[in-house]
C-alpha cells in the first residue's frame, strides 16, 4: 500500500507561481513512477507531468516550459513537487498526485487532490 497526501494548493493570480507537494509513504520502494494529474470542472483528469524511478521526466504540452516536477527523499517518505510558474486561468483544477506500482500488475495510488485556482 502507498499513501499519498498533497499540499500547497490555493489561489494565485495569473502570471504568478505556486508549488505543490506530495508526500508518499508506505511501500514506497515498490513505486515505479510518480506524477501529477489535474482535473478541471467538467473535464476529464489529464496528465501534467511524470517522473520515473530512474528520473526520466515527461510533461504535457500545456506544462512544458512553465512547470517543473521534482522529487526528494526523507526516511520512509518520497516527496514529489510541482513548481508552477506563469500560471494561467486554464490551470485552475484539482491537482492529484499519482504513485504507480508496476510489479505484479499495475496498481495506481492517488491522493485526494489539492485545488489550484488561478484568477485574472
Amino acid at each position: 500500500q502507498v499513501q499519498l497526501v498533497e499540499s500547497g494548493g490555493g489561489s494565485v493570480q495569473a502570471g504568478g507561481s505556486l508549488t505543490l507537494s506530495c508526500a508518499a509513504s508506505g511501500n514506497i520502494i515498490s513505486i515505479s513512477f510518480m506524477g501529477w494529474y489535474r482535473q478541471a470542472p467538467g473535464k476529464q483528469r489529464e496528465l501534467v507531468a511524470t517522473i520515473t524511478r530512474g528520473g526520466n521526466i515527461d510533461y504535457a504540452d500545456s506544462a512544458k516550459g512553465r512547470f517543473t516536477i521534482s522529487r526528494d527523499y526523507a526516511p520512509n517518505t518520497v516527496y514529489l513537487h510541482l513548481q508552477m510558474n506563469s500560471v494561467k486561468p486554464e490551470d485552475t483544477a484539482v491537482y492529484y498526485c499519482l504513485g504507480s506500482v508496476l510489479s505484479g500488475g499495475r496498481r495506481d495510488y492517488w491522493g485526494k487532490g489539492t485545488l489550484v485556482t488561478v484568477s485574472f
